[in-house]
């Protein structure tokens, strides 16, 4: 679910000063990495802030705080601990630089996204990746807010020419990527009402339409993002759904409620469980249908 791991960046701020944007997952090699990197530079972190609240990018916050006195800035929304929130769709300066701060929701609804207009760099977060795509999972996100952010960022940020994403390797053509992403999420949306045409469907059915029957160890991932579109599309009228009287099957059920605990250990489920949303329980198969 993070590829090689958090990406957490140390910024000089000048006079001595250090910021870090999203300080990982709750390890202490993580934090004792950070700090000793600052050292090496001269630098003292001050300043922390979130892209969002998921463990593998803000549980470390308190450890680094409690050992560097930086203060720790987070989405208003946020339920992680912080001692201020971030200025939404304003500049926070720290030391020598400024960073605008753009609220970003989808992936999650406590995201931001920060852009360095001197270095003409967005920091993305869980956005947008370095490879791969990100996951959109209700109820913790949802699809289109994500699509609105996307959009937002490829009409505003045209000038960026770097992507510092949550995972992966840095992009070096942001409006590149920008448009890939968007492709991809009207390319989903399009094959998933292309498989309804043909008549009503459950979750697991068009998991398996839409992105085939290999990588079944992705199928809960696929089933969310494949609710995250059905959501959208029921909301604004366009499919119904129904429930299915009868029980799930094995299969279905391990497609809708993984029990990730089950399958790794406590670190990785917590991550697993809020990127796809699994602590919502899907007690019931439904079958969607086009409207009209």
């Amino acid at each position: 679910m993070t590829l090689q791991g958090t990406n957490s960046y140390l910024l000089d701020c000048g006079n001595g000063e250090a910021l870090v944007i999203d300080p990982g997952p709750p390890m202490e090699r993580h934090v004792d990495a950070l700090i000793e990197t600052a050292q090496m530079r001269g630098l003292s972190i001050r300043t922390i802030l979130l892209t969002h609240g998921h463990p593998d990018h803000a549980a470390a916050a308190a450890p680094l705080a409690a050992r560097t006195r930086a203060s720790v800035y987070a989405h208003p929304a946020s339920k992680i601990a912080h001692d201020a929130d971030l200025p939404l769709e304003d500049e926070l300066r720290a030391g020598e630089i400024m960073l605008r701060t753009i609220d970003a929701p989808g992936h999650t609804f406590d995201h931001a996204v920060f852009y360095l207009r001197s270095r003409h760099a967005l920091f993305a977060g869980d956005v947008i990746l370095g490879e791969g795509t990100t996951v959109i999972a209700p109820p913790g996100g949802a699809m289109r807010p994500y699509q609105r952010t996307l959009q937002r960022l490829a009409d505003e940020f045209a000038d960026a020419r770097v992507i510092y994403g949550g995972h992966g390797p840095v992009i070096t053509d942001p409006r590149a990527k920008i448009a890939e992403y968007i492709a991809h999420r009207q390319m989903r949306e399009d094959q998933i009402l292309q498989a309804l045409r043909e008549g009503p469907l459950t979750i697991p059915q068009l998991v398996r339409q839409v992105y085939g029957e290999q990588r079944s160890v992705l199928w809960p991932a696929m089933a969310r993002q494949v609710l995250a579109h059905l959501v959208a599309l029921e909301g604004e009228g366009r499919v119904a759904s129904a429930i299915v009287q009868r029980a799930m099957s094995d299969d279905e059920t391990t497609m809708l409620n993984p029990r990730i605990e089950q399958i790794v250990g406590p670190q990785e489920a917590a991550v697993i469980v809020a990127e796809l949303g699994t602590a919502l329980r899907l007690d019931s198969l439904r079958e969607y249908s086009l409207v009209g």
